[in-house]
């Protein structure tokens, strides 16, 4: 950039802009360089992404030090200083995304709420540069992103009608091509927003903002007399491929749900939330971290292998890998005589065919097997170390056709392949299953059509579904038949509450009236054992107090039924 009067500027002040010049190109040079870093593997990326975030905090207290002389003399403008403290913004939130820890989310949001309280982009509609405007437009749908993750749903609201009026506004004053994908960008986020089938309200009708990430006194503890192991949920894959499923920025709505329940709740990392103070990720929290998780949408077979390789060899001893497939069903073409591991079917991982209707064609008369379909035989390798897979999908059983070829704890939790007629029209808005795993109150009131509740209500239920929790977890681990992989995975508390969400899950579905074919309900391999768990009779006595609390009693079955 050329400066007026370079030969007039005393030499402080020349190496003032000097030295903000080179730090600036720097830290442009070392950020577009992230995006060469491979995705996967967890060591490669954080050598680099130190020096890049090292450049930035320079680059942030240079530009709060020497404001004055860079506002005179290289013309500094505010739009400028929002872009260094939105890529900043990126850089905890990709830290976030490579490692997992919350925090970083509340890092994020600070920069971003900064640009946002500090009017920081408010500058640019004056310039004819849309390019400028195109730089303000992804910021919001940035911050949306980190919101949404945070569950901050009111500063989401406020955010989308901000970003409407923007990109009206742009589209008016530049007549450009891509208003439809910013129309789109406002209607996933829209529909993002509303995918709960339940709101909590407030005495004076406000909504309850539900957090659905492990904090202290969600899940049943370990009490004494429960021998469990000691493995740990160290790493998770998180697939997701719903074509008709609401979306937002590469994240399905049954993935959202899926990663906020391997995650505890964040803690600030920084005193002050609107002040931007530079905290270095190198940091670690405290508390024992969340497992790492990769969130891939719609992989090739070859990307999601080659994550799931490197998962793999990087799971530490007396570790789990978990996998989450929220996928399309692939059904087998026809039958052979021999059915294998790769006779099943399985789940589409990525559609690159013809879509009808948001669902996959399939046609069941070829004889090839489809190339981004992940067999139950795919995942036979990794079964050498401990492996909890959870399958959501209308072939999910296909996984019950597994083989333990390597004596490793190993256990698939899989979703119904079907439901009653009433909840199909709802699968847009993420999946039943899921939505158990998440949020089972949340579930629970919306198998029972209930579309609202009063938040006292909510938590009296709460209160009884921890019981309930509770009183599965006794059952789990005093059960003399079930299969030792269960137990196993036991002891670490994310698939603890996996497991009891699960078990509720399946007990609740074979006692509700509509649910009246095998197909409607979970299944699991290796299978539980019904009468001590699924249909255990205490366990049924408890599940039908919650809809007496609710008033919903009529909807369940009073006693185990033999015949389903």
């Amino acid at each position: 950039m050329s400066h007026a009067n370079d030969d007039d500027m005393p030499q402080v002040e020349r190496k003032t802009v000097t030295d903000f010049c080179y730090l600036l190109d720097k830290s442009k040079q070392l950020f577009n360089g992230l995006r060469d870093l491979p995705q996967y593997g967890q060591k490669q990326w954080q050598s680099y992404f130190g020096r890049t975030f090292d450049v930035y905090t320079k680059l942030w207290k240079f530009q709060q030090q020497h404001r004055q002389v860079l506002d005179n003399r290289y013309g500094l403008k505010r739009w400028q200083i929002g872009e260094i403290a939105s890529k900043i913004g990126q850089l905890y939130y990709h830290y976030y995304l490579r490692t997992s820890e919350t925090s970083y989310l509340n890092e994020a949001f600070s920069f971003y709420s900064a640009i946002r309280q500090r009017s920081y982009y408010s500058q640019v509609t004056k310039e004819d540069r849309p390019e400028l405007v195109v730089k303000k437009l992804r910021y919001y749908a940035r911050f949306i992103v980190v919101c949404l993750l945070l569950n901050k749903m009111d500063v989401v609201k406020d955010l989308v009608k901000e970003l409407s009026d923007e990109i009206e506004d742009y589209t008016h004053r530049f007549n450009t091509e891509d208003q439809l994908e910013w129309n789109l960008v406002l209607q996933e986020v829209a529909a993002f927003i509303e995918a709960d089938p339940v709101m909590v309200l407030n005495d004076d009708n406000t909504i309850v903002i539900i957090s659905n990430r492990l904090a202290e006194s969600s899940g049943p503890s370990l009490e004494q007399g429960m021998v469990v192991g000691q493995l740990m949920l160290a790493d998770a894959l998180i697939i997701g491929n719903c074509n008709n499923q609401v979306k937002f920025s590469e994240l399905t709505i049954d993935m959202f749900r899926m990663l906020q329940a391997l995650e505890r709740e964040p803690m600030n990392l920084t005193s002050q939330m609107n002040k931007p103070g530079l905290q270095d990720p190198g940091e670690k929290p405290t508390k024992r971290e969340n497992p790492h998780k990769y969130l891939l949408y719609k992989p090739t077979f070859s990307q999601l292998y080659t994550f799931l390789a490197a998962s793999f060899k990087e799971l530490p001893a007396n570790s789990a890998l978990l996998i989450y497939l929220s996928a399309t069903g692939v059904f087998p073409t026809g039958r052979s005589d021999y059915e294998g591991p790769y006779d099943f079917g399985g789940v589409l991982t990525n559609s690159n065919r013809d879509v009808v209707n948001g669902d996959a064609m399939h046609k069941r008369n070829q004889t090839y097997k489809e190339m981004h379909c992940l067999h139950p035989g795919d995942l036979y390798p990794f079964t050498r170390k401990p492996l909890f897979v959870i399958v959501d999908s209308s072939n999910s059983v296909a996984y019950k056709n597994f083989t333990n070829l390597f004596g490793q704890p190993l256990v698939c939790l899989l979703s119904p392949t079907a439901y009653p007629k009433a909840l199909q029209d709802h699968s847009q808005r993420g999946s039943l299953f899921t939505l158990f795993l998440n949020n089972p109150l949340m579930a629970f009131l919306f198998i029972c059509g209930l579309s609202s509740m009063r938040k006292g209500l909510w938590d009296k239920c709460q209160i009884h579904l921890l019981k309930i929790n509770r009183d599965i977890a006794q059952l789990l681990t005093h059960s003399r038949s079930i299969d030792q992989a269960f137990l196993q995975f036991f002891g670490d508390e994310f698939l603890r509450l996996l497991l009891t969400r699960f078990i509720f899950c399946s007990a609740t579905l074979r006692m509700h009236k509509s649910f009246r074919e095998t197909r409607n309900y979970p299944e699991t391999y290796p299978p539980l054992p019904r009468d001590e768990l699924i249909e255990n009779l205490h366990l049924q006595k408890q599940i039908l107090e919650l809809a007496s609390i609710l008033d919903v009693r009529n909807l369940f079955f009073e006693t185990s039924m033999d015949e389903y």
